[in-house]
């Protein structure tokens, strides 16, 4: 048995006042750095009353120590300056702090106060101050050794749990997190043994789904090491809310560990048989119950170890937060559904809180256009620093459930077979009403902007669209300017002034030019019905003019053959790093001219905090380096830009020869029209970024002038407030503290690699409910733009700096204008986001390169330099 809780208690006082040795009884939430977070949580969950097995911990006084000795100085300048993916580097780096932790000596007090806790059989577990947090649990990332008996063992033990600080896991996993080597230290739990009959571990929220509430067990015979290390097929049991078992799933459990007499741990194989449950119902539900005791006390999912011992009585030998669920969405009013927003715009990163406080104003001026009274709340919610969009009200509607899906259907079609699997579920009946206020509503508005009568001019004579769109590009610019002589307040009082009431109404008089050229290619293809083969109409789609994302990426190209004639430029921009000081004049001369046209854009546009490219044009000077290196003037974007435009009507020519005598001259014409108009779709956008960006401006003067006050530590901190938030620091708050709490959950969100399509107010995710696995090999999504191409994938989670050598298919979770300019060099796309008229399907069409969307998991599926195969008539994605 371990010494008593009064031995420990006076066991090990260092100098420094640091104690060496504490109990879990004496261990509170507040003491991480001095006992580690797995520590940290035993303390809690003992001085809670929970069924904690009895120990102590090893304090991080002890590790300072013995590191400090140890000579690690070399070897943390070395991981600070490695990259977080040069994996083989961070290995090696790895290994030589290992072999230094287990030759460093052991001060002899150190060494005494070990010995003489020896007690019967205990689990020796490490415990690290970065460890079992709220937003990185480091789950498994140390090292645990059970059984261990004797004063020598228990001493070896404590030794490689110091040394396992350093595995190549841990030291890998602190680098992707940006967690600071030298700043984390370890101590070391010391617990007694739980012989167990049966062990595993519980969550008690679903981490696959994200429900809330909904208990996971994993259970098997023996000691919980074959459960955690992955060595067996467990049980798995999962428990409703209401305690119920609603799935039962039985391992064949052909392995299980178990502790030697001696000291130490064997792996005993078992034959196989019938499978047995080796929980009964009534222990499933009594660890759920548990479970529940445990979130209620932290206030947020967990998830825990426990132990069965041979008398029945359960144990709990661990507890962490859930670290990889997804947020739930605040304020939420019973039973919900949100579509996100951001997703749908390509944006899988997060949205800075200037970001949300904008679009939710521009949102409220959405509301007004379509007559909705100010006291109807916006249906936004940010989770995860995304945009969602409330859209229960939408399904519940016979209207809606037609509408919304096939909306989506052309924007982000994953989302839309997501939200039609959820049309039989008993919380979205079909509320009562009609939805004829709603088609009022629309009416009133296209009367109002003389929607139909536009349409009708635009397909008459194009140019009528033409210069409506260009004197609404005038007006808007005109509008962007503060008050000359504005001060901070009035500033504030511009920004959200064109914000939410001077964007959003100048929409419906860009949108019928590009709605009557969609609408024409409607018109074609129902005459064609019948008539075509898949992919031949978006084909029509190829080398559309009038579309200023195509002709910023042009210009682009144009501008970059001019760099390559001048020696000095073309050597500023060969090397493997861009230049830095002054560039050569006429890199300099492209460079600002492009900015002066399309310095408003950036990539993640839409929110108004990311910087624009005239705020930091090293994005452009990356392209610009691309567009050096192809040689092979087919493959120019121009050329392939005019080839498509070619085959477009060609095709045009040849569908309406298809169509017969009596319907040639109207497919040809709607044919005509579709490509003269359908160009202006990115129009609209292009606007809202250019008023986006000049806002931008005005925010970051007034972030300057709060950083000059003292009210925040930088100019940029602005950018993670809201609006209602930056005028309280005009009027005198100070705000730091408010910052530096948001840019860390902003920083996390960065690293969140899956955000959920459609996220319901229990935390599940449709999408992961019941999903079935996709034959090997074989990824699957929807076609964007036809043909086939076989190259080498390029996998790009950012743009910025990203290279793609020519004919190159890139690979990316999803795209807007910023990623463009790089699909000039590609050879095809893949994206795990968008639907066959998303903004990459559109510009892939034009440039003629293959292009398959929503493809789940591509960039995790698909790995750099793997040969790839995008037929994007039937939207496969084949590797080898």
């Amino acid at each position: 048995m371990l010494k008593s809780q009064s031995d420990h208690r006076a066991a090990g006082q260092e100098p420094t006042g640091r104690p060496l040795i504490m109990t879990f009884q004496d261990i509170t939430a507040d003491m991480l750095p001095l006992v580690g977070g797995k520590a940290a949580n035993l303390g809690v969950l003992t001085r809670a009353g929970l069924p904690v097995p009895p120990g102590f911990c090893l304090t991080t006084e002890a590790y300072r120590r013995v590191a400090g000795g140890a000579g690690l100085g070399d070897v943390l300048a070395a991981l600070a300056a490695t990259a977080p993916g040069d994996t083989a580097a961070l290995a090696g780096l790895a290994g030589r702090a290992r072999d230094l932790m287990l030759a460093a000596e052991v001060p002899g007090d150190i060494s005494r106060a070990v010995r003489e806790s020896a007690g019967g059989p205990v689990a020796v577990r490490s415990s690290a101050t970065a460890e079992d947090l709220p937003d990185a649990s480091f789950a498994g990332q140390q090292d645990t050794y059970l059984n261990v008996v004797g004063p020598d063992a228990m001493l070896d033990a404590v030794r490689r749990c110091w040394a396992s600080l350093w595995t190549d896991r841990a030291v890998a996993y602190r680098a992707a997190n940006g967690i600071d080597h030298g700043a984390v230290h370890l101590a070391v739990v010391i617990q007694q043994m739980v012989q167990s009959e049966v062990a595993g571990v519980m969550f008690t929220a679903n981490p696959v789904t994200g429900r809330r509430h909904e208990t996971v067990i994993d259970a098997s015979p023996g000691l919980g090491e074959a459960v955690v290390s992955g060595a067996v097929n467990p049980d798995q049991f999962v428990v409703s809310p209401a305690k119920k078992i609603t799935k039962r799933a039985l391992g064949d459990k052909l392995l299980s560990v178990r502790s030697l007499p001696g000291g130490g741990t064997e792996q005993v194989a078992h034959d196989a048989g019938e499978p047995e449950a080796c929980l009964s119902d009534d222990q499933v539900v009594a660890l759920a119950r548990l479970g529940a005791r445990v979130e209620a006390h932290y206030g947020s999912p967990q998830d825990t170890e426990w132990a069965i011992d041979a008398a029945g009585t359960l144990w709990l030998t661990q507890a962490r937060p859930i670290t990889t669920l997804y947020p739930l969405a605040e304020g939420a009013d019973g039973f919900r559904v949100y579509f996100c927003f951001s997703l749908a715009q390509g944006l899988n990163r997060p949205i800075t809180p200037i970001g949300i406080s904008a679009f939710l104003t521009m949102a409220a001026s959405v509301r007004r256009l379509y007559g909705l009274p100010p006291s109807v709340a916006a249906p936004f919610a940010s989770p995860g620093m995304r945009v969602f969009l409330d859209v229960t009200k939408i399904l519940r509607s016979r209207a809606g459930r037609v509408v919304l899906p096939r909306m989506l259907d052309v924007m982000e079609s994953r989302s839309a077979v997501v939200l039609r699997g959820l049309f039989d579920d008993p919380r979205l009946g079909p509320a009562k009403g009609s939805a004829l206020a709603a088609v009022l509503r629309v009416l009133k508005l296209a009367v109002k902007y003389r929607v139909p009568v536009r349409i009708v001019q635009a397909v008459v004579r194009p140019e009528t669209a033409h210069r409506r769109i260009a004197q609404v590009g005038d007006l808007l610019r005109a509008r962007l300017a503060p008050p000359e002589g504005a001060i901070a307040v009035q500033r504030l009082d511009h920004i959200e002034r064109v914000l939410g009431t001077r964007i959003v109404p100048l929409m419906p008089e860009v949108a019928p030019g590009p709605v009557a050229g969609f609408l024409m290619l409607g018109l074609a293809a129902r005459l064609l019905r019948g008539r075509t083969r898949p992919g031949e109409l978006q084909t029509v789609l190829r080398g559309l003019p009038n579309n200023v994302t195509t002709e910023m990426d042009l210009d682009l190209w144009h501008a970059a053959t001019r760099i390559r004639a001048d020696e000095d430029s073309a050597r500023a921009l060969g090397g493997p790093a861009l230049p830095e000081g002054p560039l050569p004049p006429v890199l300099q001369e492209e460079l600002t001219g492009f900015l002066a046209r399309y310095g408003h854009r950036a990539v993640a546009e839409i929110d108004l905090g990311m910087p624009r490219w005239s705020d930091d044009p090293a994005h452009v000077l990356g392209v610009f380096a691309n567009y050096l290196r192809l040689d092979d003037p087919a493959l120019a974007p121009d050329a392939q830009f005019a080839r498509g435009a070619r085959e477009a009507e060609a095709m045009a020519a040849a569908l309406a020869r298809r169509a017969g005598p009596l319907r040639r001259g109207i497919v040809r014409f709607a044919l005509r029209r579709a490509r003269e108009l359908a160009g202006y779709r990115e129009m609209p956008k292009n606007y809202l970024i250019v008023a986006v960006a000049a806002m931008r401006a005005q925010v970051a003067a007034l972030g300057r002038e709060l950083a000059e006050q003292g009210r925040l530590r930088s100019a940029d901190d602005v950018f993670m407030l809201s609006l209602p938030e930056v005028r309280d620091a005009l009027g005198g708050t100070v705000q730091r503290d408010l910052v530096e709490l948001r840019r860390a959950t902003y920083e996390r969100e960065l690293r969140r690699r899956h955000v959920p399509r459609v996220l319901l107010s229990d935390g599940t995710e449709p999408e992961a409910v019941g999903a079935a696995p996709p034959a090997e090999g074989a990824l699957t999504g929807t076609p964007a733009s036809t043909g086939t191409v076989t190259g080498t994938a390029r996998v790009v989670l950012d743009p910025v700096g990203a290279h793609l050598e020519p004919g190159e298919i890139l690979v990316a979770p999803s795209t807007d204008p910023g990623w463009t300019p790089l699909f000039l060099t590609a050879g095809g796309l893949v994206m795990e986001m968008g639907g066959a008229n998303s903004h990459g399907s559109v510009v892939a069409r034009e440039y003629g390169i293959p292009a398959v969307v929503g493809v789940a998991h591509a960039t995790a599926r698909i790995t750099t330099g793997q040969t790839i195969t995008v037929d994007g008539t039937t939207g496969a994605v084949t590797i080898g």
